[in-house]
């Protein structure tokens, strides 16, 4: 003897749940994409930065493509601009 409302409020659940995961995931990825153009606008030489690979250096040069890194004694890098993760001051 199972009631029909109950069942029905648990299929609704059911399908409800992963619709709800879902636009929860987008909403913050795209949050996520927004705060990486805001850095990467924001980016000017002199700053100290993090690599999406976990590369800490100096920013000497920067146009619309490339970004330069000063990672000590003089080595310097060339790395796509979108490689940079972070400023080194915001780790976490």
């Amino acid at each position: 003897m199972s009631s029909g409302s109950g069942s029905g409020l648990t299929y609704l659940l059911i399908l409800g749940l992963p619709f709800l995961l879902l636009v929860w995931m987008f909403f913050t990825q795209r949050k996520r994409g927004q705060q990486v153009q805001a850095l990467q606008a924001s980016l000017a030489v002199g700053e100290e930065v993090v690599t999406t690979s976990g590369l800490y250096g100096t920013l000497t040069a920067l146009d619309d493509r490339v970004a330069t890194l000063d990672v000590g004694n003089g080595v310097t890098l060339r790395f796509d601009r979108r490689a940079i993760g972070m400023r080194a001051g915001e780790v976490g």
